[in-house]
């Protein structure tokens, strides 16, 4: 079953799952940073990964609401497993980029 409103907006804000976020956000990043120059929109990839190297705690912040509206974390909310949670801040991700 799905979260509800306020379910999502308490899960937005929970400093825990946010920390959650910007670890997934910088294992991504250190990903990319690596990936081959011929990936498809790598220049703007790798200027995100740059950036989030930098900022992780704002790129976190900023990601959190999308991935909280993606499918799993709706579905599983704070028990999402690392695995899990990795799989739906990439898929957030590549719909940002």
């Amino acid at each position: 079953m799905a979260l509800s409103y306020d379910q999502s907006q308490t899960l937005m804000r929970d400093p825990s799952f946010i920390g959650r976020v910007k670890v997934a956000c910088l294992k991504y990043a250190s990903f990319i940073i690596d990936e081959a120059p011929s990936v498809a929109a790598h220049n703007t990839r790798y200027r995100w990964a740059q950036n989030t190297l930098v900022d992780a705690d704002a790129v976190a912040m900023k990601a959190t609401p999308a991935v909280v509206m993606d499918a799993q974390v709706q579905t599983d909310g704070s028990a999402i497993t690392d695995a899990n949670l990795q799989t739906s801040v990439e898929t957030t991700l590549n719909k940002m980029l």
